[in-house]
């Protein structure tokens, strides 16, 4: 689930050479949740595009100088969350994005976030029509059909519509030429993207999330439709519907994780619905307890919920290290368990003698929780009740969050009260589908909810899972 942010400027605002690319800049610090192994941005500026990426964070990938060499008045930044590794299982330079290429003689720039269950034929059909590929990632097949089909139909929209009616999978994406700014999301709507537009007819600023778009000041118009192609030129803006879908379904894991806390998908504020997810969750499984903290920083509203429902204080018993990215995203197994040790330490004196519910948005491994019960443990609690605002995660994810294999994922391999003792803890308890449900506010049938329930929205076929293949093709 990487993150996307689109920028253009209107030519007549007479603004900075490098205004475009500093916003993108802006954008990608608030975007940079979404991924944490490489980064780039893109400009055009009517003639030509300019790129600079590489692996690492936004502050370690741009500098002053840097910045000031992108101009142009179109710019298109990536914040990678990698899915093609090197033989060490860390990212490869090739993940980070944007992808240049081009059609003929013209310089195209994508930014893609997703993953795709049929790549393997994409790139199949490309290498059958003479088009090789210098890497296994899901943008370069991307960019290489949008290419093939572009020179086919004269018509960058075009292109990307029929690239849009071949790939399967999860995808939120923007492309960039030299003088305009396309964004697509597939068919199901499963990645979320949003377009919005900058003060005094400056120009429109399309993002991954709600929160690229404040950090830059740019007004909030909409979501972009689920099939939807977006072209942003000096005519405005104009739509094609590529593929309709009969439902939509976005992924509720950018509900309980993935999205900033100050976000807004599909009308829909995350902050607000983690705290109706830890309410659903009190109601559920109420514990005596004397105090509520939640683990920073995804599960705090759910906490606030949980204590709001079940009348029991709320407090502060862990403090983070603002200076340690997501460990949920970290590649290895070893850099994830060194994050957890970096990133979390217990208040002695808050939590000492306390019986404590605290409060996390999922499960999916069990390194956090096992370590941090422990942590408190240690420090002195009482008594260590967890409290899940999310249900058991059961089945991998296809569709580009780093849960590939079933035998990663210890929800898989055992039961609640089973994983209670693996971890340490008093107490276990996970919400419900159907508390996670109401407390997003969307229907059950516009979500995918595969990793938590075995359904897929796509059918993806027999496809590895761990120790053996497994039949996953029970769709909606």
């Amino acid at each position: 689930m990487s993150g996307v942010i689109g920028v253009f400027l209107r030519q007549d605002a007479e603004l900075p050479n490098d205004e475009a690319a500093r916003l993108a800049y802006f954008g990608l610090h608030a975007l940079q949740h979404r991924g944490q192994e490489g980064t780039g941005i893109a400009v055009g500026d009517g003639r030509t595009i300019i790129e600079v990426k590489d692996l690492g964070l936004v502050a370690q990938v741009f500098k002053e100088s840097g910045l000031r060499a992108l101009t142009g008045h179109i710019a298109l930044g990536h914040a990678t969350y990698a899915v093609s590794r090197g033989k060490n299982d860390l990212p490869e330079w090739e993940s980070a994005q944007p992808h240049m290429f081009s059609i003929g003689s013209q310089l195209i720039a994508l930014g893609f976030n997703g993953s795709l269950i049929n790549s393997s034929e994409l790139q199949d059909y490309l290498q059958n029509h003479k088009i090789q590929l210098e890497s296994d990632t899901d943008a370069e097949a991307i960019a290489a059909l949008v290419g093939k089909f572009t020179e086919e139909t004269s018509h960058i929209r075009e292109g990307i519509a029929r690239t849009m009616n071949m790939a399967q999978g999860s995808y939120a994406a923007g492309i960039i030429t030299e003088s305009a700014l396309y964004a697509f999301r597939d068919p199901l709507g499963i990645c979320p993207l949003c377009i919005g537009e900058l003060p005094d007819n400056r120009g429109w600023v399309i993002a991954s999330e709600t929160c690229g778009l404040d950090i830059v000041g740019a007004r909030y118009l909409r979501d972009i439709e689920p099939g939807e192609v977006v072209k942003i030129s000096e005519l405005g803006v104009e739509t094609l519907i590529a593929k309709p879908a009969p439902k939509p379904a976005l992924c509720v894991f950018e509900y309980v994780y993935f999205a900033r806390p100050d976000s807004e998908m599909a009308g829909l504020s995350m902050y607000e619905s983690r705290v109706h997810l830890g309410q659903e969750l009190a109601t559920e499984s109420p514990i005596q307890a004397d105090y509520v903290i939640g683990v920073p920083d995804s599960g705090i509203p759910g906490a606030v919920g949980f204590a709001k429902a079940s009348g029991i204080p709320y407090g502060e018993g862990l403090t983070k290290n603002r200076y340690v990215g997501r460990t949920f995203i970290e590649p290895t197994q070893a850099l994830r368990q060194r994050g957890i040790r970096l990133k979390l330490n217990p208040m002695k004196h808050a939590v000492r003698g306390k019986r404590l519910v605290v409060v996390d948005d999922s499960i999916v491994r069990g390194n956090t929780s096992k370590q941090l019960v422990a942590m408190l443990h240690e420090a002195g609690a009482k008594e260590v009740h967890l409290r899940i605002t999310s249900p058991r995660v059961i089945s991998p994810c296809f569709y580009g969050i780093d849960m590939s294999t079933s035998d990663q994922l210890i929800g898989a391999r055992l039961n609640v009260d089973e994983i209670c003792h693996h971890v340490g803890a008093d107490s276990l308890a996970y919400l419900s589908l159907d508390g996670m449900v109401r407390a997003t506010g969307i229907p059950a049938d516009e979500l995918c909810m595969a990793c938590f329930n075995g359904v897929y929205p796509i059918d993806v076929g027999e496809i590895y899972v761990g120790e053996s293949c497994a039949d996953t093709t029970n769709e909606r």
